[in-house]
Formats: C-alpha cells, structure tokens, sequence
C-alpha cells in the first residue's frame, strides 16, 4: 500500500456499516452529545450486522460476557473496551499470536500488552479461553483482596500478562521496549538457519493511550528504530470518560503515526470484518522495516441496546437489565460465567496447537544452537534465564583517599563500563546527556536501526518514554539489567513509568546525575530538591546516594543484585541511584559491605560512647567528617555514619541498627535535599528546603548553611 493509498485509507469513511450506524454519526457533535446524555430513554445505535461464522462469534461472545459477567460480579469495573475489542482480540489470538499457556514464561513467545489496561477484563477473560491457568473462579474475584484479576493488569500476580499496565500510554511504550529487546537479541545471537530469538510484540491500544503524551514519545522512537516486529491494534471507539471524543481529540492519528515512520492501516469495520482485520495484521507482518498501527473502529460496549457508544459503558457495570437486553440482543442463551465448549475449541485446536509447535521446534533450535554455538548460548542463556555470570562483583573497583578525588557520575561511569563487560544483558542509555550523565559504555556502539546489536540506547529528549522502554526491556527477559538516565531534576518527566518499575518489579538503574543545588548556576529550574524525599517515600525503590567512589560500587552492586532479585524479599526492585556533578575526594573507610547494610559508621569507630552521631551522604558525608575533626578537637567523642540508603538499613535486624545509630545520643544529618524524613533518623536535620537559587556551588552551600560550621553549632546545641 503506498503512502497515499494509506492516508486515504485512515481519512475514509465506512461504507460498509448499516444506514442507522451511518445516520446516528451523520449527527452534528453538539446534537449527538445531547442525545447521549439526554436521558435513560436515549438510544445507542443498534448493534447490526453479523458475523458469517458462527463458531468465531461464539467465541467473540464468550469473551464478551465473561468481562460482562466479571464486571457485574465485582460492581466495578470497565465493560466497553472488551465488548468492542473482541473481535480484535479473536483474530489476534486465533490467528497470529504464538505462545504456550504451558509455559508462561517460554522465552520465544510473542508479547501482548493491554495498553489500556482498564479493559483488563478483556485478558482475564482471553487468558482463560486459552488455556493460561485463569479459572472461572478467578474471573468471578475481579477486583477483590489476593485475586490474580486485579483491576488493571499486573505482571508479577497474572501468569500470561508481560507487563503492569492502567495509567493510559505506558502500555504502547513498554511495547516499544519489548520490540526493542527482540530486535536487540535477535541481531546479537541468530545464526544462518537458527532464528534462535524470532518473536512479535502485539498491542491493543485506545484514544486515551494516543492522547498522552508518552505514546508520541515511544512511537517516534519505534519508527526511527524501525521496530518492524511492534505490531498496534489501534482501539477506535472515539469514547473516553468525558464523552465522545470529538470534544477534545480531533486529529488524524494515523497521519501523525505516518509522519514518526510507522506503515499505518485502517479496517472500518471492527465490529463484524474478521477478515480485514486478517488480513491487516498479515500485511503488517509483512512490512519489516517499521512498526505497524492498525486503526480498528470499533463500537464501544458492542451489542449493548441502551449503552453502546457512550461513555456510560466504558467505566461502569451494565446491571442486571442491560445485561439481559445485552444477552437478547447478541443471542447469547448461556447462563453467567458460561462458556460453550465450541468457544474454547476455537482457540485450543488453533493458538493451543500453534503455541505448542513452535516451542517444541524452538526447543530443538536451542539445542542444536548449544551445541554449535557454545559461548554465544552462554551469554543468551544469562539473559534469558536471569543467572549472572559468577564473580560479576570482582569487575567493581574500590579505592582509596591517595586516589584522585572525582564527582561520582564519574565513578558511575567507571561502574557502568566495569558492569558491561562482564554482564551480557547490561545496555541503556540517557535522555540526551550521555556526555553530562557519563552513561556511554565505551566498548559497544548505539542500538540503531542499521545496529541493532550494538548496547546503547539514545533515547533523545524522551525521559517519560524513556522509562517505561527500560521497564520492558527489564520484563522482556530476567538477565537484562538495563539502566537509563538523565538529570536527577528530570526524573520529575518520568517520575509515573519509575513508580511503575517499583509496582511491577522491573529491575533496572535509573542513574541520576546533577544531584543538588551543587549543580551551581542553572539555578532552581535544575536543582533537585524534594526529589530525594520523594523517591525514598516509594515503596519498593532503593534510593542510594554514594558518597565516593567505593561507595558508588557498592551502590551498583546493590542495585544490581536488586535487578536480579537478589534480596530478602526475593523480589526484583528497580534502583534510583543520584550522583553529584562536583568533586568529593575519597575515603579511606567507606567500603561495598557496609552501602550493603544502608548505614554504617566510617569515623570514630573505635568509640564506644559518642557525644553525638553525625550522619551524612553523597557530597555532604566529607562535610560530616570534618565537622567530626573540628567537634574532635575541643574534646567531643564523635562519630560519623554514612548513610547512602536508608530502605538497606530499615532492613537491617534492630541490633544492628542501634550500633549505628545509637539511642539516646545526640545525631545531626546534612544533606543538600529536603529535610523531609530525617527525623526519624536525627535530632537536627541540616538541608535545604527552598528551590535553590542561581550562583555557584560554594556560594550556595555558604547560603543555605550546608557547611561544616552549621553542623559543629548544631552538634554543640544537643550536648
């Protein structure tokens, strides 16, 4: 289809759709919006044409009244979307999508994301007719305490979903990230006649997912990385909870798809056309050189007398009433929570037999790949199975105080070197400061179109996208450990896909540089302030702030081990590690073991009963330390503790806690942050609680008080 032919094709109106479908639209938008909201007597448009056979509606209905009946069950919920999206979903999974309910974690199979993930009932009610383990009495516990059905879709509780989705737009860019991942493995470990890495990503999308930023962000990555195996079903409805969307999204998506590079489709009839929509998906499996949108109009809450296409249907149950008509409207004579056997032979004699085929000819790919190719399965085999390769630590360095004294995103990037050459799955990249953020892996070239073999990722200025793309490269497979960065003030663009990479277990690094109002004179647009706070206030996210360099290896062997589960909670959690753009010089007694523990004391060990407790991070711990030297010298007993993590030290036993932090002595924190939470650990918490100001560093370390001389005043008015 050329260029023109697909403008055209997305701009055209249906001339398939019956004449009162066709009448109801022809509607001026003002009157229309009367007419839905006028009343309860206001009629949808009636639900017409058909579908020829009669073995694929019974088991496009199954999926429909099964979200009905879950919805109806739980009082809450999203009927809309998969009472529209079913026949979508049908083709889709009948036809196209390869993967085996046997194995949810087969690492060949293809991904399907819920990009709007309100219509979650939709792939409860699919994983179900496939075969995945989602029982009928899983469906009935919709939205209820310890189901595995939980309002939107969640990885880490669902057996059969990729990723965690709900907030509209992130579903598409983890697509983008999981296309991104298979195109990656594929150039790096496939052989002539071993496609040992060969899958598709899928995507059913709707308005609001387009109407976000993020999902621009993510696309025009996809189109200039030519991801031609991201293949999105495009959910046309035009409902959103406002209303039609007619009120407050006009443009021509496609055309905007087009321009990012993507080859675009439009199949009119999403209600009934099985075939075009076929055949759509066929043709976009065909194009290899770019992602595909294929734009399906669909009626919202299809089959429904009184609700269909209006926002009545989208995020709220049917009712018992509506839920009859629905059922006497669509012919459907089984009972609630009743599926027919015809419908799970639908998808058990066709996606059931195709999944299990091709893992059994995979199985046999890998064990020929194995056997010829030993390193390369080697490195495949850490990625795909999540074992890091034995003594990755040892490749951390440490130093010491006769090492030059270095801003520690220049320590991160000795880290992150370090890291790449011995951990096969290590990649990322940055929001357009590779250079001010040190995250370039100078061994390996950039992921792109022509290179996709190659470790790093420019992401451009796209944090937001560039965050849920790592979180999906994370969940593609549990040996990645991917890392992204920016700004620490720019997480504040991002800051919605890092919750999500705390939610759904993503391990990854987010590396955060320019840490303080010790950036200088850029002033408060880009000093970080709050953000400390607010990401050690994030439950499942380890926020650590290294002092030195031997801090800051610990600090990635923390995270890393963190990526790969490696903690008490046998979770994954995602690290936020922030690193200052000044120098520091380092320390004899810092060392990887005790950023293990979070807290631990690295002067004036050997006192047994201190005067007071300093405690400090990042640039501010040497602050601490000459405090102590000066307090040292008019006679106190000092300690000083650094603390680059205070979730690893909450996790440590209470004994412990009380050796560092002992009870009943006088502590002083400093930190160029907000003092927010450092009561809980001390009596007077020096930092900064204004947006900073425009200078240099050290006269804005002068003004706001982060100096030794406040810490010794503050020390000496608790002793």
């Amino acid at each position: 289809m050329s260029l023109v032919q697909q403008k055209a094709a997305c701009l055209g109106k249906s001339t398939n759709a019956k004449q009162t479908l066709s009448a109801f639209r022809a509607v001026r938008p003002a009157q229309r919006a009367m007419v839905i909201r006028a009343s309860s007597a206001a009629v949808a448009p009636p639900a017409t044409g058909e579908i020829k056979e009669k073995n694929a509606e019974l088991a496009i209905n199954a999926i429909r009244f099964l979200a009905i009946d879950g919805v109806n069950k739980a009082n809450s919920g999203h009927p809309g979307l998969p009472m529209g999206c079913a026949p979508m979903s049908y083709v889709l999974f009948k036809e196209f999508v390869t993967a085996d309910p046997k194995d949810p974690k087969w690492t060949n199979r293809d991904r399907f994301v819920l990009s709007a993930g309100h219509g979650s009932m939709l792939q409860y009610s699919l994983l179900h007719l496939l075969g995945y383990d989602m029982g009928i009495e899983d469906l009935k516990q919709f939205r209820q305490w310890g189901s595995k059905t939980p309002g939107h879709p969640e990885n880490f509780l669902t057996q059969g979903v990729e990723v965690t989705t709900g907030p509209l737009g992130q579903g598409i860019a983890n697509g983008v990230g999981l296309a991104l991942a298979e195109k990656h493995l594929a150039a790096r470990f496939n052989k002539p006649g071993m496609d040992l890495v060969d899958n598709y990503t899928y995507v059913i999308m709707g308005d609001g997912c387009n109407m976000e930023g993020i999902s621009s962000e993510a696309a025009s990555l996809a189109g200039h990385w030519g991801l031609g195996k991201l293949i999105a079903l495009y959910d046309d409805n035009r409902i959103s909870i406002d209303g039609h969307t007619e009120i407050s999204f006009t443009e021509d998506v496609c055309a905007r798809y087009e321009a990012m590079g993507w080859h675009v489709q439009h199949v009119k009839d999403g209600n009934h056309d099985l075939d075009g929509m076929k055949n759509a998906i066929a043709t976009a499996k065909s194009v290899t050189d770019k992602p595909s949108l294929i734009k399906i109009s669909t009626l919202i809450g299809y089959g429904s007398p009184n609700k269909a296409d209006s926002h009545d249907v989208h995020g709220a149950p049917l009712g018992a009433a509506e839920t009859a008509a629905t059922r006497e409207a669509l012919k459907w004579p089984y009972g609630e929570f009743e599926v027919p056997q015809e419908a799970y032979a639908q998808f058990a004699n066709s996606f059931g037999k195709r999944g299990a085929d091709a893992h059994a000819a995979w199985n046999k790919i890998a064990a020929d790949y194995k056997g010829k190719y030993p390193e390369e399965w080697a490195e495949y085999e850490s990625i795909a199975s999540g074992k890091l390769p034995a003594g990755w630590e040892k490749s951390l360095p440490t130093f010491t105080s006769a090492d030059k004294g270095l801003a520690t995103r220049l320590h991160s990037q000795t880290m992150l070197n370090a890291l790449a050459s011995v951990i096969p799955g290590f990649v990322g990249g940055s929001a357009d400061l590779a250079p001010s953020n040190m995250t370039l892996m100078k061994q390996f070239g950039d992921f792109q179109k022509d290179t996709p073999a190659e470790r790093n990722i420019r992401y451009g200025v796209r944090e937001h996208a560039m965050g849920a793309i790592s979180n999906a490269i994370a969940l593609y497979a549990p040996g990645f450990v991917p890392y992204c960065a920016t700004f620490f003030i720019f997480s504040d663009y991002m800051r919605n896909a890092m919750r999500m990479a705390a939610i759904s277990e993503a391990g990854g690094l987010f590396v955060m540089t320019h840490d303080s109002i010790g950036l200088g004179e850029d002033g408060p647009t880009h000093q970080p302030i709050e953000h400390l706070a607010s990401f050690r206030a994030m439950p499942n996210m380890l926020t650590m702030r290294p002092g030195d360099g031997t801090e800051t290896a610990g600090c990635y062997k923390v995270a890393v081990e963190n990526t790969n589960g490696q903690n008490a909670k046998n979770i994954k959690r995602p690290a936020t590690l922030v690193f200052s753009r000044q120098g520091m010089p380092n320390m004899d007694t810092t060392s990887i073991d005790g950023v293990s523990k979070g807290a631990y004391t690295v002067h004036g060990s050997d006192v047994a009963k201190p005067d007071c407790i300093l405690i400090g991070t990042g640039s501010e711990l040497m602050l601490a330390v000459e405090a102590a030297q000066k307090l040292e010298g008019e006679g106190k007993k000092v300690r000083v503790v650094s603390m680059p993590c205070w979730e690893l030290f909450d996790e440590q036993p209470k004994s412990y806690r009380d050796t560092v932090l002992i009870p009943g002595v006088p502590k002083v924190s400093i930190e160029a942050g907000s003092t927010q939470g450092w009561h809980k650990y001390a009596d007077i918490p020096i930092g900064v609680d204004d947006f900073g100001a425009s200078a240099p560093a050290p006269k804005l370390y002068e003004e706001y008080g982060i100096t030794t001389d406040a810490m010794v005043k503050a020390a000496k008015s608790l002793m």
